[in-house]
């Protein structure tokens, strides 16, 4: 929080007729942390910011851009012909989408150097959304991945998780790639990443091909990012706990609470994250990033 204030940054909220789009933008202008630019039809905002009892004022305190008249709508169905017309997007079909799919609206809004970042996906499939932002903003340059991160706040630490949502069956080069965004992500939070390989292998224990994907991975991050504070193959619990951890391997590189799980398969990975959102987080939850 304390680094948005100092930097506020324009963020597109793609689903901003939302209840709990319009709280949170209240919020986010009461403590200054972001420009909100809030996608919806002026009128339904208007009204639900009336029945919500906010102080708000769409147009006024930030910016709305309405999905059924906006200035831009030719320059942005443009473009977005322009990037997809070799993947099959005609343009009656982009003019189509650039009216009615909000989140392709903010990925445009950002493509175009209007806005800093996104919020969506408070509805529909992880996947649909993804596939808007691939299509308009697609992968950094220099890398193969994109992947999905989840943080669950529990009452006695905060646990990043990945990847919940993108690769089902990452390979070990894949493994690696996606430790090295997350634990960059992690950093931008201001937080230290400390991270573990999990597995149903602990230390060498399972010839399993995933344990051995685990073990992989391990390896070329530690030649990619030789200072980056990692171990695995692991069990769960030795991630959390420093003392199974040395039981089982006294001389782990890994000290303390492990702040970053990464999973072998986007099973494991999401089945751990809902499991620990409702079973210990009270659903206080963050993401997917």
């Amino acid at each position: 929080f304390a680094a948005a204030k100092k930097d506020p940054k324009r963020i597109v909220y793609a689903e901003g007729e939302d209840e709990r789009v319009l709280r949170a933008v209240q919020i986010v202008l009461d403590e200054g942390l972001a420009h909100p630019i809030v996608i919806g039809r002026p009128a339904v905002l208007e009204r639900q910011v009336e029945k919500l009892g906010l102080r708000i004022r769409p147009g006024t305190d930030f910016q709305v851009v309405n999905p059924e008249l906006d200035p831009r709508y030719r320059a942005y169905w443009t473009e977005y012909y322009a990037l997809t017309a070799r993947k099959g997007v005609s343009q009656q079909y982009a003019k189509i989408e650039m009216r009615r799919r909000l989140t392709l609206i903010g990925a445009m809004l950002i493509h175009m150097g209007e806005a800093d970042g996104m919020l969506c996906g408070t509805f529909g499939t992880h996947a649909l959304h993804r596939g808007y932002i691939e299509q308009v903003i697609g992968l950094r340059r220099g890398t193969k991945v994109c992947a999905a991160m989840n943080a669950v706040m529990l009452p006695s630490r905060t646990v990043f998780i990945a990847d919940t949502y993108v690769n089902v069956d990452p390979t070990a080069g894949e493994i690696a790639e996606i430790t090295l965004l997350a634990a960059e992500e992690i950093r931008r939070f201001g937080i230290a990443p400390k991270v573990a390989l999990l597995s149903h292998s602990s230390f060498g224990s399972s010839e399993h091909p995933q344990a051995k994907k685990m073990q992989a991975a391990l390896a070329l991050v530690n030649a990619m990012a030789p200072d980056l504070e990692i171990e695995g193959e692991m069990h769960g619990d030795a991630a959390l706990d420093e003392e199974v951890r040395r039981r089982a391997f006294p001389g782990s590189r890994l000290k303390g609470e492990a702040n970053l799980l990464i999973m072998p398969t986007a099973d494991a990975a999401n089945i751990a994250f809902n499991l620990l959102k409702v079973a210990a987080g009270g659903g206080v939850t963050l993401g997917p990033i």
